[in-house]
């Protein structure tokens, strides 16, 4: 029998899901769960086997969504009893200084992930509610929390220390913890075999930008710099998000324009970046624009760009040198436009990019830059759910964690 794991990712109105065969790697199953707790009807949709299961209904609340999961699974297939699921395997964002490792969920560790909440308000909350309905729902199939902050845990102080006052720093666990931390681990250890090098002293930066966008440097697969920080606000340009932008700019909105903590939150995270700039958060929307000679989006774009460059180039001198870079999630992995504009602002350092294979569409790993490019470039699909279904499973094999939490039926 295969053995699977069914991965979860809950958001405050939504829910993904695959089940992952932990053989072959693929996603078995999948599907997404919409509009929850909205006064309009929430939507199912679950694929298998190459067909796709749609409903329409009102979604009261997390439970009711993820019971309604269950039932889809059982309904179209493949039957979870049937399917060798060893774990259940929950995506959280923010993981603190409290869990530099997986953990198993039980009472004492959901609580501590909602605690956590004031770290990643958005994220923390819904996840830990999605870990405590599906343990209830599968008492006997151990659950596991995985966490985006884990791998920049590793990050050396330097790096994840800012430059605020130490006792209000401490005090209030300020620090850059990063985020998307689980596709920059997984990315960085398929990267050697992809480009034929070894891992041992591997200079990379991989470049994980989709609507939610981040940078890491990593050397031999170690994380040294990332560009998100306490939240994951900081950094690159994104989908909905400023990015970095001057903190004095809160202070100027509560004072000239007598903005609250609330409307500062929104604007920063849902109505900046791309979307504040251009109206659109999607790339091929923005890409439409400048096609039509819109340009304010050829500056939204350009600022897009110049805030990629400028942290490929502080990464470089981190890491004393680069030999790969890698572009990866939604926008990396498919919009050439943005992978050749960047590369165009590296060319007077040698890097080189190969037009056709950097225009062409592809599912597989591989490498767009020329045999005599400076820097190797390389584009990967990520894949967050087998990484976290690969660490869950290790987790519910041994049946406890690095925190003393037992799995007991």
């Amino acid at each position: 029998m295969a053995k699977t794991v069914l991965v979860i990712n809950s958001g405050s109105s939504s829910i993904k899901y695959q089940l992952v065969d932990l053989e072959t790697g693929e996603g078995l199953a999948s599907g997404l769960v919409e509009k929850i707790g909205e006064p309009i009807d929430g939507h199912y949709k679950h694929e298998f086997n190459g067909e796709k299961h749609e409903l329409e209904e009102p979604i009261h609340d997390h439970e009711q969504g993820l019971k309604r999961v269950l039932d889809l699974f059982g309904e179209y297939g493949p039957k979870l009893e049937e399917a060798g699921i060893v774990a259940v395997g929950h995506r959280v964002v923010q993981g603190g200084s409290v869990f530099p490792q997986p953990a198993l969920v039980n009472d004492k560790t959901i609580g501590k992930v909602k605690d956590l909440a004031v770290l990643a308000p958005l994220h923390n909350g819904p996840e830990a509610i999605g870990a405590e309905v599906m343990r209830a729902l599968l008492p006997d199939v151990p659950q596991v929390f995985v966490f985006d902050s884990s791998f920049f845990f590793q990050l050396p102080k330097e790096a994840s220390t800012y430059a605020l006052n130490k006792d209000i720093a401490d005090k209030y666990h300020i620090r850059r913890y990063g985020a998307h931390g689980t596709s920059h681990e997984y990315i960085g250890s398929v990267v050697p075999e992809v480009v034929g090098k070894p891992a041992e002293g591997l200079k990379q930066i991989v470049l994980h930008v989709g609507n939610g966008a981040s940078a890491s440097a990593q050397i031999s697969g170690r994380p040294i710099d990332t560009s998100m920080g306490l939240t994951p606000l900081e950094g690159l340009v994104m989908g909905g998000r400023t990015g970095d932008i001057d903190p004095a700019v809160v202070f100027h909105l509560i004072r000239n324009a007598h903005m609250n903590v609330d409307e500062l939150d929104t604007l920063f995270n849902k109505r900046s970046g791309m979307m504040g700039m251009t109206g659109f958060g999607d790339l091929r929307e923005v890409h439409r624009l400048i096609a039509e000679g819109d340009e304010n989006a050829k500056l939204a774009l350009d600022v897009y760009i110049h805030r990629i460059v400028g942290y490929i180039g502080n990464y470089t001198a981190q890491l004393g040198g680069l030999d790969v870079l890698t572009f990866t999630a939604g926008v990396g992995e498919n919009d050439d436009i943005v992978r050749a504009a960047v590369c165009d602002k590296l060319a007077p350092f040698g890097v080189k990019l190969d037009a056709e294979k950097n225009a062409t569409r592809s599912k597989d790993p591989r490498i767009i830059s020329t045999p005599d490019s400076s820097v190797i470039v390389a584009v990967i699909p990520t894949n967050e759910e087998l990484a976290i279904a690969r660490k869950s499973a290790a987790l519910a094999q041994a049946g406890k964690d690095s925190y003393g939490n037992v799995f007991t039926r």
